[in-house]
């Protein structure tokens, strides 16, 4: 008997356990639907609203305009204070206005980059390197949202917190979370209209009289650079571009694994320019300098510092 009984208590356990897995699994996939339609809603909807941008001190406003139509899509996103900056996304061509108001930067076949688009088409790309987990209930800009964390698999990228319309699956709200728990930076809607589509005329892109800058994309090889980023990120842009203050153009390669993104500068060293050297930080935005071969390359982004000091050291003269 007491053999039928650990029998017993074994098969309990044991199918306890099964539960467990499958109960893992099926939030896991509950946790993967919701990313899949957030990234399908901020490409696909119409929405305009006002967010609040927070990383360390700075805080910034901005007001996003979200059109889909016929023709495709169109965003324009604004800087509601300081000096005036626009940008318009036309389809994958993207202008930047810039303050001076005599400057457009263009960029073709540009990287999303703008809140609520912070996800990959595809997010099912993202589980190699994050584990989706399915959170509880809130309410954000007055709609309730149900949160999404993706918390990483290495030292590479920190956690996301993000908080999606239950109606529509927009993301209204995103935390970056670093290793100690402290938010990086974070995005919300202080007001969020979703549904009605803003006034095509909202769109215009005056271009009278102002000078179009085009970056020159291009890849690390291209440009002269060899560079190994961390595992699962990949070159997203590549391009020589004219900068404030640079009496040459600057080479900047953008690294992303979906989520998380790192960027690079590469640039001759100036002699009369104290540069920056080693790990440091510009608010909630970690920096790595260091020279090679006369040239000043700084490696920056939203990432734990592993990450930018091995790629920082990664980079080559080709």
């Amino acid at each position: 008997m007491r053999a039928v009984g650990v029998w017993r208590q074994g098969w309990w356990i044991a199918g306890l356990a099964g539960l467990l897995v499958l109960s893992g699994v099926a939030r896991a996939d509950a946790a993967l639907e919701w990313l899949n339609r957030a990234a399908a809603a901020a490409k696909q909807l119409n929405y305009s609203g006002v967010y609040v941008y927070h990383h360390g001190e700075h805080v910034e406003v901005l007001r996003v305009l979200h059109r889909t139509d016929a023709s495709g899509e169109q965003e324009k996103v604004e800087v509601m204070d300081g000096s005036p900056r626009q940008f318009l996304r036309i389809n994958n061509d993207v202008y930047c206005h810039l303050p001076d108001g005599k400057h457009v930067r263009l960029e073709r076949n540009a990287a999303r980059r703008f809140f609520p688009a912070l996800l990959p088409a595809q997010p099912t790309s993202l589980l190699e390197y994050y584990e989706a987990r399915l959170g509880g209930t809130e309410r954000v800009a007055g709609r309730p949202c149900q949160v999404v964390t993706l918390e990483p698999r290495d030292g590479y990228r920190y956690a996301y917190s993000l908080w999606l319309d239950r109606h529509t699956g927009l993301p209204l709200k995103s935390h970056i979370v670093n290793e100690n728990g402290g938010v990086v930076s974070m995005y919300v809607f202080s007001e969020i209209q979703i549904g009605k589509a803003p006034e095509a005329q909202l769109f215009r892109n005056d271009l009278a009289g102002k000078r179009i800058q085009k970056a020159s994309l291009d890849t690390p090889a291209g440009l002269g650079w060899s560079v190994t980023p961390p595992p699962g990120y990949g070159q997203v842009q590549g391009a020589m571009r004219s900068l404030p203050g640079k009496p040459e153009p600057v080479t900047h390669l953008v690294f992303s694994d979906g989520l998380s993104v790192l960027s690079m500068f590469v640039e001759p060293v100036n002699p009369q320019v104290q540069g920056l050297h080693g790990l440091s930080a510009e608010g909630a935005i970690g920096v790595y300098a260091r020279k090679v071969d006369g040239y000043s390359v700084t490696t920056l982004g939203e990432v734990p510092s592993m990450a930018l000091i091995e790629t920082g050291n990664s980079v080559k003269r080709k």
